[in-house]
């Protein structure tokens, strides 16, 4: 049995994979003080849930922001490398990789091989990511598991034009203040991320296939406004928000 942890800004995703390359368990839980114990946590729940003790785990791996934490994790690899052989082995026809995350996110350019070419990342500032949805949620009083859904029923975006969340904010206040129709803003502000990650793309060189990861993968406001500024099919998985871990169990295996 091989174990990939992924401890990102926000959630802590593990897979427990066999010597087939079968995924036989996942676990995703929020990361909160200290993302050793989170990881602690699923660690143990895994194991116990599925009858099995150290002793089978053949190899661990970790990646993310908090990999250095997890001292039972026997090698830490590259987030940028571990997406990309698990969305490689997820879909296999892919050339390139749309994570948001959190509080970053990435553009990942793969070869025929599935190997990385070239990346784009930005993880100095929220704008475009999981947690500038949150803040804006928040600023809506709205349940961000409903925006895509409600951002589908604008009938005219809001234009956002700051890239910065708190500015962004003030935007979002001044424009309910407004009585602007809350679905107008919603799509507008997905419309400002897939602006902003159409530069990142463009950067990196980005090129059909795309597929998109993370937790905002759920997000379907966003996934159509990026198609629409792409101009591509954009596919997503099941599975987006593990991708991570799985490229952590595939890099457990080789070594």
């Amino acid at each position: 049995m091989f174990i990939g942890i992924d401890i990102g800004s926000t959630t802590a995703k593990i897979v427990l994979m066999d010597q087939n390359k079968n995924i036989i368990d996942k676990l995703i839980a929020n990361v909160g003080y200290s993302s050793k114990q989170v990881a602690t946590n699923i660690y143990k729940e895994i194991l116990s849930r599925n009858n099995i003790s150290e002793s089978h785990i053949k190899n661990i791996v970790s990646c993310g922001y908090g990999r250095e934490s997890i001292d039972f994790a026997r090698k830490t690899a590259s987030e940028i490398i571990c997406h990309a052989k698990g969305v490689k082995f997820l879909i296999y026809d892919v050339s390139t990789l749309i994570d948001i995350g959190g509080q970053d996110s990435k553009v990942i350019i793969l070869n025929e091989s599935g190997n990385v070419v070239n990346f784009v990342m930005n993880d100095k500032c929220a704008a475009g990511t999981g947690r500038f949805l949150d803040v804006m949620a928040k600023a809506l009083e709205t349940d961000i598991n409903e925006f895509g859904n409600l951002a589908l029923k604008a009938t005219s975006p809001s234009k956002i034009s700051s890239i910065c969340t708190v500015f962004a904010e003030s935007e979002v206040i001044s424009l309910v203040a407004k009585g602007e129709d809350r679905n107008n803003i919603i799509a507008g502000l997905c419309q400002s991320i897939a602006s902003r990650i159409s530069s990142m793309y463009k950067r990196a060189g980005g090129k059909p296939k795309v597929i998109l990861t993370g937790g905002v993968a759920k997000n379907i406001g966003l996934l159509k406004a990026l198609e629409k500024i792409l101009d591509t099919p954009i596919a997503t998985h099941e599975l987006s928000s593990f991708t991570g871990a799985i490229g952590a169990c595939l890099i457990g295996m080789q070594n």
